[in-house]
């Protein structure tokens, strides 16, 4: 026992236990950092997936509303925003304004909402009724435009 002893009081008055404590921070600290790093990482991702899921739901909810859009997407902004402070994550207006509208643009149950419009083409008068895409139209084949 008194051998370990004098080992350690060697090792604290010859500064020698602050050389070992040094070298061994230089290899531990960028550890860490990696590990906070990596935290912080992973927190940003639950948050976003959070967001994304919160936006789908309000805008699932308020789609058979009978309200104007702009009031459904309002309503659907201040419900994300209170849910996310609510869960401890901070996210500014903007991002979660981009995130509704992508939830709503994503939704199976808007997409039915889509108008055509008519144009008038040429001097004769002819009209014409433009839809938008439905995504059912086949691609041309290079080789065949040939």
């Amino acid at each position: 026992m008194k051998v370990a002893n004098d080992i350690v009081e060697w090792l604290i008055q010859s500064g020698s236990l602050v050389a070992i404590v040094l070298f061994a921070w230089k290899f531990v600290k960028p550890w860490l950092d990696a590990k906070a790093s990596h935290a912080n990482t992973e927190r940003a991702k639950a948050s976003w997936i959070l967001l994304e899921q919160i936006a789908n739901i309000s805008v699932t909810a308020l789609v058979s509303q009978n309200m104007t859009g702009k009031d459904k997407f309002d309503l659907a902004v201040k419900h994300v925003m209170q849910a996310m402070h609510s869960h401890g994550f901070e996210v500014s207006q903007a991002v979660v304004e981009d995130v509704v509208q992508t939830a709503y643009e994503k939704s199976p149950l808007t997409s039915g909402e889509q108008t055509t419009s008519t144009v008038t083409v040429g001097p004769e008068g002819v009209t014409t009724t433009i839809k938008p895409a439905d995504g059912t139209a086949t691609a041309i084949d290079p080789k065949e435009a040939k």
